[in-house]
């Protein structure tokens, strides 16, 4: 179902809040708090596209520490009114509803199609879109088996964050590869081909997952990938005026 939104949006993803250390984890907080801050003066609504924390598991009655600051400014945005729509990636897919019970934000565990201020968007965080990629598709399923889940869960926290931060590292080295990178190659960009012969009636695909901020024409759409805060603190802003790749430095 396609939810029509109006105002100015901002798009940002790949924080992967948790890495390398806990210093560097929070210097790249305080940056993303501080860049908060700044779109709350004209915020409508603010979507974070996935992979905000590079691994995140929640417990029945324990959800990661730290954050704190994040997690505050987040619920000042909500306060004042601005909607927040949190979509799951391959890092945190594992998010349960913490976020909304605490935060009153909306969560997606799939890419979504919304009308912002007219302009029909796809939205998701950008990863499992590989019809050929059956290797990681199974592993995605399997991760997501709620059997799965509860026999995880089961784990006591300080194995089961080890194993999290092994599988997320290797994750990591795969999308740091500059041959990943490759426009002619992108998978996103033949994903986009084959869902406009399905679906013409799309402006622009909004993606994160690729760790590189992009804007591609691709017929008669745009795609934009909001990049990282890894490296390019980068972010997306969608106005009643235009739809900008912008940086925060």
């Amino acid at each position: 179902m396609e939810r029509q939104i109006s105002g100015t949006a901002y798009f940002a993803s790949d924080f992967h809040f948790g890495v390398p250390d806990r210093e560097s984890s929070l210097r790249r907080e305080e940056a993303v708090i501080r860049w908060l801050d700044r779109i709350s003066a004209d915020a409508d609504h603010l979507f974070l596209l996935g992979d905000i924390f590079d691994f995140w598991f929640e417990y029945r009655d324990v959800v990661p520490k730290g954050y704190f600051l994040f997690f505050s400014k987040l619920l000042e945005m909500r306060r004042k009114g601005i909607e927040i729509y949190y979509f799951t990636g391959n890092h945190d897919m594992w998010v349960g509803d913490y976020f909304e019970k605490e935060l009153g934000m909306e969560i997606f565990r799939s890419q979504q199609v919304f009308v912002i201020n007219g302009k029909r968007c796809v939205v998701g965080h950008g990863d499992g879109l590989d019809p050929k990629d059956k290797g990681y598709l199974l592993i995605k399923k399997i991760f997501a088996f709620r059997p799965n889940i509860l026999l995880y869960g089961a784990l006591p926290p300080r194995w089961a964050f080890s194993i999290a931060r092994k599988c997320s590292h290797t994750s990591r080295k795969k999308t740091g590869r500059e041959d990943f990178h490759k426009e002619d190659e992108d998978i996103m960009v033949n994903y986009i081909l084959d869902y406009l012969q399905k679906d013409a009636n799309v402006d622009f695909f909004i993606f994160g997952h690729r760790h590189l901020p992009l804007k591609i024409h691709i017929e008669n759409a745009v795609y934009f990938n909001t990049g990282d805060w890894l490296t390019h603190n980068s972010y997306l802003r969608a106005s009643l005026e235009s739809f900008d790749l912008l940086y925060d430095k």
